[in-house]
């Protein structure tokens, strides 16, 4: 009876060491999958009968042991959209049920993943390497609010930034105490309509007293008027009759045309509003001087020349898309060739009571189930989640050196069940021939 037994349990110990074998070669295969997690092998012993007087043989059968939870190496990528998480958290991701159409019909079964490896695919869609696609919370483009009620997969549609019409401009400049010509000194600026169109406002500054420059307005696309106004601008203490210091802005005002000047108030801003048409209604613009009393923006001091230190706007034109970033919050960010950028989606890291129990999928994927817990969605680097590194991949955790060894011990351990069965084979063969 012990005979068959231990063969028996030499069996199921070559079974063992054969689902073992799979386990390493499965992991060694994958050593360099972004994202992948390796699996070991745990062995379990189950009994036929054991007792203080007796033990008979028994037999061997393996667990698969998940290292979901073990982080691989960080390494860098140039791909601007690639994503390593530092810490516990996976990406949440979707799986394409159909590809009937243009647009994908997704499973409705969250999938979750290391791979980090993402990029644009035809359609404006975020996936990695083994297809599957990004998902995020949307973000309101007007407003930057992040939606938190839904996540859904990421695609980039933006391909065209709207124009922002300018409603300020910004003038850093000294003009000079003792200007070396009467005829005045100018600065002209590009500003946009509401369409994106750029025009030209010129701003003429004339000296008509010792610390008093009258600034002239032109627009000169201006269906109106192109000399839309002008005010009169004081330096200093003596001609404004305000207590600010020698060269700064004391005071504005005689405004004409639709010029409009803010009053002093000491550590206020120094600033005028004009207004302009090009055809599709007025358009209010302020100029900002700086602030009554300080030596930011326009000043008068020593000179005979006219200083131009910055002259800004607000407004921008239309822009085309340019590429698609994220940072380290999982901001999903498209960049336009007009300089501007725009937050459309925000990624979560999901997070799981119990990461080494969820199942494993095709692509490097999981789904949750009851030993791994209901997936929980947070912001990178919020209650426990890992943090989102940029322009970085997770290599898998495997380390090859590790595997080798367990091949050996796999390899000795099958070697010895396998010369178990010879050993209660020839046993057997001896136990027959004692009838000869």
């Amino acid at each position: 009876m012990s005979l068959f037994g231990a063969m028996n349990t030499a069996i199921t110990g070559l079974g063992a060491q054969s689902a073992a074998f799979g386990n390493i070669s499965d992991n060694i295969a994958n050593s360099q999958t972004v994202g992948y997690k390796g699996v070991e092998t745990t062995f379990v012993d189950y009994l036929t009968e054991s007792s203080a007087n007796i033990n008979s043989p028994g037999s061997v059968v393996t667990r698969p042991h998940y290292t979901n939870s073990v982080q691989g190496t960080l390494s860098q990528s140039s791909n601007a959209l690639a994503m390593a998480l530092t810490g516990q958290g996976f990406f949440p991701v979707s799986h394409v049920a159909s590809l009937a159409g243009a647009t994908p019909t997704f499973s409705n079964i969250p999938h979750f993943t290391r791979a980090g490896d993402f990029s644009l695919n035809r359609s404006g869609f975020i996936t990695n390497s083994a297809g599957e696609y990004l998902n995020g919370w949307t973000v309101d483009p007007v407003t930057g609010l992040v939606n938190q009620n839904a996540i859904t997969p990421i695609q980039v549609t933006q391909t065209i930034d709207r124009p922002v019409p300018t409603t300020q401009v910004t003038l850093s400049a000294n003009l000079p105490a003792t200007p070396a010509s009467p005829t005045g000194v100018t600065s002209q600026v590009n500003i946009y309509d509401s369409l994106g169109t750029a025009h030209t406002v010129v701003l003429n500054w004339s000296q008509t007293a010792a610390n008093t420059w009258t600034v002239a307005l032109n627009v000169p696309d201006d269906i109106a008027a192109p000399a839309v106004g002008s005010a009169q601008v004081t330096f200093g203490p003596t001609a404004s009759g305000n207590p600010v210091p020698d060269g700064t802005v004391g005071s504005i005002g005689a405004a004409t045309g639709t010029v409009a000047v803010t009053p002093f108030t000491l550590g206020s801003p120094a600033s005028l509003t004009f207004s302009a048409n090009f055809g599709n209604g007025a358009q209010p613009v302020t100029l900002d001087m700086g602030i009554y009393g300080q030596s930011t923006g326009v000043t008068q001091y020593a000179g005979s020349s006219y200083t131009l230190r910055g002259l800004t706007q607000n407004g921008v034109p239309p822009g085309s898309f340019s590429s698609v970033s994220t940072d380290s919050s999982g901001r999903v960010i498209v960049n336009y060739d007009n300089g501007q950028s725009r937050s459309i989606a925000q990624v979560p890291v999901m997070m799981f009571n119990n990461p080494d129990g969820l199942q494993r999928e095709d692509g490097q994927s999981f789904t949750a189930t009851n030993e791994s817990g209901t997936a929980l969605a947070n912001t990178a680097g919020t209650s426990g989640a890992g943090n989102i590194v940029t322009g970085s991949i997770e290599q898998s955790n495997v380390d090859i050196a590790t595997e080798f060894t367990r091949l050996i011990v796999a390899q000795r351990a099958y070697s010895a069940n396998a010369k178990m069965i010879t050993t209660a084979d020839d046993m057997l063969q001896q136990t027959l021939d004692l009838k000869r």
